[in-house]
């Protein structure tokens, strides 16, 4: 190995925790020398669990074997291979977790036909008996049973061994949002069952990984506006078990109510007018559900929506009755699990009344191929770059090596500006300043030092921005009254195209601006 490769390997392995080196060692070792058997007897007794769906999955099945995940579909012709995976790890996983159990067209036939035809292929499961899989459909086997008042043996059992396999699996190696999908598993499991166990581990991972992971303004520390919804979502899930199946009597009630509250108000804060969420760090369109659905989940469960001021999540919303500017001053998060991490500090979205301007490029895949490497890569956001670095090496598919910090920051009402040391390689600070005026908005950039290297800004707008005109130094976008001027020495202008991501597997041309500088440059965006 290479000492380049070295580095990044040792800039990405220092910001792990210690218990995610043990458990990745332990996993290692055990799995492949001392093998488990991960039947045990069900319970003597349970009663079945009270459920009603506030929130249905989207449609993925349809009838006779045909599947659609990701916008790629694949029909069975004579059985399901439960381990397909000639679309992708992220495609199986998908079949693997049964969301279909709980979409709006199936019937219960139908799903209890997919879940023994599912069983009865047990003994050569592949991706569907790793934790992950197992907790997600763990949820929507126990929501769909006691939706349905479904006693069946056979399934309860496959269900308690896969639970087995959770209990000695959970995903301490990754933490983040696969923990806490474990632990909303063992919730569920652990009503379903009655289990002790798997309520023990459930309030000790929930407590502990909640409190790390919503932070103090109610963000995920991921810091990917899809997967707090899908959080949220688990969260609100979990407050409505324990309302409808009294079985316990301890605070965890209230600690999951707190919780959704405060991540309520900070998804409420970074939605756009018109409902959507910024697209940022693996957000994408199709997988969670809307804002407006959660939030009316959270009034159904006699929650309120607070306010909230947007801080340590690194993110800020400026707003006026034109504008609505989503900005990026914060950094990596979270710093040992940054599988989602983008290299786009200081990137921004802008929504002009009501309608996309400017846009995060989003994410198309989650396979580790170039394409992946490229819609992570800082050109693929709205900031600036200097020569052919990134501001944080992302790689890997799903790593982060170094990484830009935050080393300075101010705001005031309507302003913000701060500088990230992502270039400290080539010596150089860079600082920009976004400041929403009544009319316009004007971003500053500028740098600790002057450097030789070409420095470019660039700026992508959404697919349906379709007229863009450069003279000199100004952009016209026709149709919308709104124009961009430059300002700095010898700018120039580039017109392009980019893939927009409108989904996995989906994407439409686009246009972008590269706008090349020397030392500072000025953006203004005005009616």
């Amino acid at each position: 190995m290479d000492r380049s490769k070295i580095k990044i390997l040792f800039h990405t392995i220092k910001y792990l925790k210690p218990i995610q080196i043990y458990y990745r060692i332990f996993y290692f070792v055990r799995n492949r020398f001392f093998k488990k058997s991960y039947g045990k007897k069900l319970p003597e007794a349970f009663s079945n669990l009270e459920w009603n769906d506030f929130i249905l999955n989207f449609d993925t099945y349809s009838s006779n074997n045909s599947f659609t995940f990701l916008n790629v579909s694949k029909h069975f012709e004579n059985q399901i291979d439960w381990n397909f995976d000639e679309h992708g790890k992220l495609w199986s996983f998908n079949l693997n977790y049964f969301d279909f159990l709980n979409q709006m067209n199936i019937n219960v036939e139908e799903g209890l036909k997919l879940i023994k035809d599912y069983i009865s292929k047990d003994e050569v499961l592949k991706d569907g008996k790793e934790s992950y899989p197992i907790s997600l459909r763990g949820i929507n086997w126990v929501k769909f049973l006691a939706k349905h008042q479904i006693s069946d043996k056979d399934i309860d059992q496959n269900l308690y061994n896969h639970y087995q396999i959770l209990l000695f699996n959970p995903e301490y190696h990754l933490l983040g949002n696969h923990l806490l999908e474990n632990g909303f598993a063992f919730l569920f499991g652990s009503y379903y069952f009655k289990d002790e166990r798997f309520y023990k581990l459930a309030v000790k991972i929930l407590k502990k990984e909640l409190e790390e992971q919503v932070l103090n303004d109610g963000g995920h520390f991921e810091l990917s506006p899809m997967y707090h919804q899908i959080m949220l979502f688990r969260v609100l899930d979990c407050i409505q078990l324990i309302k409808l199946n009294a079985w316990k009597n301890d605070d965890l009630l209230l600690f999951l109510e707190y919780t959704a509250s405060n991540m309520q108000a900070w998804l409420k804060e970074v939605t756009f007018y018109n409902g959507s969420i910024p697209m940022v760090n693996d957000s994408s369109y199709g997988i969670a559900p809307t804002t407006a659905a959660l939030l009316n989940y959270g009034r159904h469960l006699g929650l309120k929506v607070k306010e909230v001021k947007l801080s340590d999540s690194g993110y800020r919303m400026l707003k006026n009755d034109d504008f609505e500017l989503f900005v990026d001053v914060g950094n990596v998060g979270a710093s040992y699990q940054p599988a989602h991490v983008h290299s786009d500090t200081f990137n921004f979205v802008l929504y002009v009344n009501n309608t996309p301007f400017f846009v995060d490029t989003g994410v198309s895949t989650y396979e580790k191929n170039q394409l992946r490497q490229m819609e992570r890569s800082t050109s693929s956001h709205n900031t600036v770059q200097i020569g052919d670095v990134d501001q944080t090496q992302v790689w890997g598919g799903f790593r982060v090596a170094e990484r830009a910090k935050i080393i300075d920051f101010n705001e005031v009402k309507g302003r913000v500006e701060a500088t990230h040391n992502g270039y400290k390689s080539l010596g150089v600070n860079h600082t920009r300043s976004f400041c929403l005026h009544k009319k316009n908005i004007v971003i500053n950039d500028s740098f600790s030092k002057k450097v030789d290297n070409c420095k470019v800004a660039y700026f992508h707008f959404h697919p349906s921005i379709t007229n863009v005109t450069i003279e000199n130094s100004k952009v016209f976008i026709e149709n919308k009254n709104l124009e961009l001027l430059f300002k700095s020495e010898n700018v120039s202008i580039e017109k392009g195209i980019y893939k927009f991501a409108c989904g996995f597997n989906k994407t439409l041309d686009a246009i972008k601006l590269k706008v090349l500088f020397e030392s500072s440059l000025e953006t203004t965006i005005q009616l």
